[in-house]
């Protein structure tokens, strides 16, 4: 696995925690909320979605239930658990240090 892929999945897997911390949602509802979230500048395809929510539930960040959706269909909702939480802050924190440190660099002259 290449250190990009780590990356994006890393910063993804913390915004999908994001997304969920107010409310569960199913998955095309967290594509959504990523979307709202950014202005419309983070699409999320299922390629990526759809197996970062399952490695996040394996991780036991996020737990999921079958409900049925506004539209009738049955589907799956993802809520954040208590390590979830706890997983979330860390991620918040180690995004804000590393932010910290590339500006730093980018303002050096």
């Amino acid at each position: 696995m290449s250190d990009r892929t780590e990356l994006f999945q890393g910063t993804l897997d913390m915004l999908i925690l994001k997304s969920v911390e107010a409310r569960p949602l199913h998955g095309w509802g967290v594509s959504q909320r990523l979307r709202q979230l950014s202005s419309d500048a983070l699409k999320v395809g299922q390629g990526s979605l759809y197996p970062a929510l399952y490695r996040l539930e394996d991780r036991g960040w996020l737990k999921s239930a079958k409900d049925v959706a506004e539209n009738g269909r049955q589907v799956r909702f993802y809520q954040l658990t208590r390590s979830g939480r706890r997983q979330l802050e860390q991620e918040r924190q180690r995004w804000e240090s590393f932010a910290r440190v590339v500006a730093q660099v980018l303002e050096a002259t």
